[in-house]
């Protein structure tokens, strides 16, 4: 049923390529951002989850025992 409705359709076998061009080119852009981007902002996005808003205070605990 599918296939005979997709054979009716005019000009089916453009269709793959340009989703092939598509997805490409998305990996290609995604590969020269990775290259060229800055060491300190991905360093900056990765410290972001860890990051809580708070200043960090050195708590020293009594070590009497």
């Amino acid at each position: 049923m599918y296939k005979e409705i997709l054979q009716h359709i005019d000009n089916i076998q453009v269709w793959p390529v340009v989703s092939f061009v598509i997805f490409f080119l998305f990996f290609l852009v995604l590969l020269w951002w990775v290259i060229t981007v800055d060491r300190t902002f991905i360093r900056h996005m990765g410290d972001i989850p860890l990051d809580d808003g708070t200043i960090p205070t050195k708590t020293s605990t009594p070590s009497s025992l």
